[in-house]
């Protein structure tokens, strides 16, 4: 007979560590496609006491506390599930370039999108500078480009579990 796994082992650990960092990869990731997704539409044809309403006023209020916690989460699992399989060369690998997407995609909000948040907070929806698409195409592309970024990661960590996902064979039909 085969052996059943251990329900306390380090496979389970694995398992339950590759779930945690999946669930909070693609739950940051949907916060960055909805970007991406108001993005291709419309976005570019509001002015900007609407831009500035809808982005400043409601739309995006718990994204900065919610998206800091899933997008902070989602890289320490990520890079915690990549040390907890080092040994693995292959899945290692795409679990650490997965971090990696991560990892750019907090770098890049960091650098670019971080500082327009910071601006957007002076701005009400009869008071902003006189270049504010500027500071909107900087925020909206950047999000953007996160999103596939994060699309990217996410998808490195998906292959990284299809790598040690065991072939079955087909059985035979019965007639």
């Amino acid at each position: 007979m085969g052996r059943k796994p251990e329900i306390g082992g380090p496979v389970m650990l694995i398992k339950l560590w590759r779930f945690v960092t999946l669930l909070l990869t693609a739950l940051s990731m949907g916060l960055s496609f909805c970007h991406l997704l108001e993005l291709l539409p419309r976005v570019f044809y509001f002015d900007a006491q609407l831009w500035i309403t809808i982005t400043t006023r409601g739309l995006y209020n718990l994204f900065g506390s919610v998206g800091a916690v899933l997008e902070i989460g989602s890289i320490l699992t990520a890079l915690g599930l990549a040390w907890l399989i080092r040994q693995r060369r292959v899945t290692f690998r795409l679990t650490l370039i997965g971090a990696g997407f991560l990892l750019l995609a907090l770098l890049l909000w960091i650098m670019f999108i971080a500082p327009v948040n910071a601006e957007l907070a002076n701005w009400t929806p009869t008071a902003f500078p006189a270049d504010w698409t500027r500071y909107r195409n900087q925020w909206e592309y950047t999000h953007a480009v996160n999103a596939i970024i994060k699309i990217l990661g996410f998808s490195a960590l998906i292959f990284s579990v299809l790598v040690e996902t065991p072939v079955t064979r087909r059985l035979p039909a019965h007639h």
